[in-house]
Parts: structure tokens; sequence; C-alpha cells
């Protein structure tokens, strides 16, 4: 099955089930970077697409000939494929998944839908997020940002690999994939995926796919070597293998996780990276000081679950997921959270609180009433060329 039959098929799979979409394409192995360029754009694109068909078909079509209609328009219009490639080959699928009515209509569409009807369209459908998302970033950020972000989260993200200094390997054999980045200096930017998975570094776990955003909080908590640290909310174990790294591998670090399937990944990532600190419990992190019975940390690390905002690019589907009512369910998790770590860092010791949400409820409003913190930090997306995330770091007394 080729690429653009594949990508259908997610399309329509997503619209029925509503999986996520990462889950539906792990099940692809043939073309997967055309098939996930196909799907995902599709998924960041969605609302406009929608929009475009709508003014050239008034009528609604089957679910099936709108996604054809739609996967042909995102390569047009958006992935700017050559014309007689993207239409030709969406017909041809639409002749072997379609009625031949319904092909022909697929491929009238294609040839005769004007993208410049957008400009009719609301800004949100232009920019194919939720009414409701962009009017709150419109509120904080104004006009200028708003769009701004929303371009950033409808562009496919760069790849990311944070260099494992457990495992040494010599500059001269690094994979050529790999290009060094300003945004962080253990960071490099793959530019093969295949070609760094099919590495000998990779193989011998000298690199964790990692989005510089996210070394921050390890950073700013700066573990020492020999430190106990706890990892309030661990899974995958992203953070919890670099501030092993920072540890230099020694000391002792707990990484908490209320599924034991999701801690599984940790000890994974921990096997292949080398670290051999990290020891895992499975445990509601509002009430961890129980399964803890009593013990203090050097440091803590409150990661918490939040709504994912500021990493919509890497997560095309979120925008259609997500609700604003799940904003004060999340920030009640998560001030919880915080408020059972703050009893579990020694005196002396540190904290931090980080998300990679951008909004207030679940970064500055979650902190307030709480003493002021030491440091606090957000990077923003369009401004700072990463993802977006919130951090805060209390040093205890």
């Amino acid at each position: 099955m080729n690429a653009r039959a594949q990508a259908l098929d997610l399309i329509l799979r997503w619209q029925r089930s509503r999986s996520l979409a990462d889950e539906l394409l792990d099940a692809v192995t043939a073309e997967r970077a055309l098939t996930m360029d196909l799907f995902y754009g599709w998924l960041r694109h969605r609302a406009a697409l929608e929009f475009i068909q709508q003014r050239a078909v008034p009528k609604t079509p089957r679910p099936v000939v709108s996604a054809l209609i739609q996967l042909g328009l995102y390569q047009l219009h958006f992935l700017k494929l050559p014309a007689h490639a993207a239409v030709h080959e969406t017909v041809e699928l639409a002749k072997a998944r379609v009625s031949a009515a319904e092909a022909r209509l697929v491929n009238a569409v294609l040839r005769q839908a004007d993208p410049d009807v957008l400009r009719e369209a609301p800004p949100w459908i232009r920019w194919s997020h939720p009414q409701w998302l962009w009017e709150r970033w419109l509120a904080r950020y104004g006009e200028e940002q708003t769009i701004a972000l929303c371009e950033w989260n409808n562009q496919p993200p760069p790849l990311y690999a944070r260099r494992n200094t457990l495992r040494h390997v010599a500059d001269s054999t690094l994979p050529a994939c790999l290009v060094p980045s300003d945004r962080h200096p253990l960071c490099y930017r793959v530019t093969d995926p295949a070609g760094l998975f099919a590495s000998t570094a990779w193989a011998e776990g000298a690199f964790y796919l990692q989005d510089p955003s996210t070394l921050l909080a390890v950073d700013l908590l700066d573990p020492q070597p020999g430190e106990s640290v706890l990892d309030l909310c661990a899974a995958p174990g992203g953070k919890t293998t670099y501030l092993a790294q920072k540890m230099n591998n020694h000391g002792r670090i707990i990484a908490v996780d209320s599924s034991n399937t999701r801690l599984a990944k940790v000890t994974e990532n921990c096997r292949r990276l080398g670290v051999t600190i990290v020891a895992t419990l499975a445990c509601d992190g509002t009430r961890v000081e129980r399964c803890l019975r009593g013990e203090r940390f050097d440091r803590v690390l409150v990661d918490a679950p939040c709504s994912n905002t500021g990493v919509m690019r890497r997560r095309p589907d979120l925008r259609w997921r997500l609700r604003v009512e799940e904003l004060p369910r999340l920030a009640a998790l998560q001030r919880a959270l915080l408020e059972s770590a703050f009893q579990l860092v020694r005196p002396g010791g540190a904290l931090v609180y980080s998300t990679c949400s951008l909004e207030p409820e679940e970064n500055e409003e979650v902190i307030s009433g709480l003493p002021a913190p030491k440091i606090q930090r957000t990077l923003f997306p369009p401004r700072d060329q990463m993802d977006g995330a919130f951090v805060a770091l209390w040093q205890h007394t």
C-alpha cells in the first residue's frame, strides 16, 4: 500500500475513533515519512481544508470522498506538490476506493477548488485552530503573536537528539545526519531519522530523541553527583535519563509514575542509555509521600501532566482533542502534585515545577499563593524557536 492510500486509511480511522494520531501511525512501516507528512499535514490544516472543500462542494459527500478531496487539496495547496502528481495520484486512489461518479467529483474539485476562498474565512479557520483556543490566545498575545504561534504549530517540527555523555562517542564518528544546534550545547538537529536509527551511535545509546525545551527543567534543577532525586512524573524517561547524565550516573533517582506500563518505558530507556541509578515506583503522585514513607530528597522534579499547548506542533491532533473544560481539572491535579512534592524536599534542597503548556491556569495560577519561586521562565515558541514550556524553581530553606 502506497503512502497516499495509507494516509487515507489513517484519516478515516482517526475520524471514526479519534485515537491518538501517533498511535495510529505506529503501525505504518512502508513509506512512513510521506505517509506521516500527509496524515499529520491533514490534521494540522484540517479546518482550512474543510472550508475550501465546502466552498467547492456545498453538499457534503461521503466521509471517504471528503477525505480524498482534502488529502488532494493538502498536497496541492499546502505541501505544494506538482499538480499533475497530486491530482493524478489522488484520483487514481479515488478510482480504487469510491464509485466512478465520486472519483470524477474528486478530480473536478482538485482541478477547480480555489484556496483563495480562505481569505473569507474567520482567522481560526485560516490558521486551522479551534475557535476557543484562537480567542484565548488572541486576548493574551494579540493578533500578531497569535498568528505567529498558529503558523508555528502548522509547520512540521524539526527532530532533535540529545547527546548522552554516559556513552562515549568521538566527534569524528558522529553520524552525518546530526547537525549541532544552537538551542542547547547537547542537542543536535536530525536531518535523516532513518540514518540516525541505523547508526552505531544510536544502537550504543549515545543519543536520545528530545527537544531542547525539555532540558530546561533539568538544567534549572541542576542535580549533582551523589545526590538523591525524585522525578515525580517520570515516564517515558527523557528527563529521568538526563537527570542521571547530569549526575554522572552517581547517586540515586526514584522515577515515579502512576502506570507500570509507562514505567516500563523508563526502564527500557535507562537500559539503552546506560543509566543504572534509577529505581521506578508505581504510585499516585499526589499520595507519593505515603509510598515513600517520609523519605526526603535533595532535588525534586515535578514535570506535571498538562494540556500540552506548547507542543502542538509535535502533536497535530491535539488541537482537535483538547477541550477548555479540561484546564481546571488539570490545574487541580498539578496543584496537588506540587503540594505533595513540597513535602518531599530536604532543607537546603531544590524543587522544579514544569509543564509544556502555555496556559496560565496550568502555570502562573498553579504556583500562585505559594512562596515566590527563585527562578521562573516561560518559553514561547515563536520567540524562543523551540517548544513551549513553563518552569519554576524553589530552594527549600
